[in-house]
């Protein structure tokens, strides 16, 4: 898990290149949404990475949460360990769109070895906050 005095140099975990507090953190902080359902996604895969269910539960759409809970998302975040992001391709999903798609590779191992997360998300914009709904998943080990 990132902390303060680490945030300024730490490259973000969601792989885009730049530090950790200049990318994912103004979204998981509630400082500024994310602008882009691309965005949504990695600040999303950052907050799996350092441990954020609030994170994920707050941008999961209030129409998909029922299956949700910060308990089973801690379980699950204490099973992995996240390693590296890789977007596929984006539609739509742009500061001007209502809906986008998002596909990625997400790298992660667990005690059961090294293992990909194939996932194809759908993502909703309301209210000027981009939401995750959905995704096609496909898990590669």
């Amino acid at each position: 898990m990132l902390h303060d005095h680490q945030a300024t140099s730490t490259p973000c975990p969601c792989g885009s290149g730049k530090n950790y507090n200049q990318c994912c953190e103004p979204a998981i902080e509630g400082i500024k949404p994310a602008s882009t359902a691309e965005l949504l996604m990695r600040s999303r895969y950052t907050a799996f990475a350092i441990g954020r269910s609030d994170y994920l539960l707050k941008t999961t759409h209030p129409d998909h949460r029922q299956e949700l809970s910060i308990e089973l998302l801690d379980e699950q975040i204490s099973m992995t360990t996240w390693s590296e992001l890789e977007i596929l391709e984006t539609i739509q999903g742009s500061e001007s769109d209502s809906t986008g798609v998002v596909s990625f590779i997400a790298s992660f191992s667990s005690d059961e070895g090294e293992a990909q997360l194939h996932e194809t998300s759908r993502f909703i914009r309301e209210n000027e906050h981009w939401l995750y709904v959905d995704g096609e998943i496909k898990l590669v080990q």
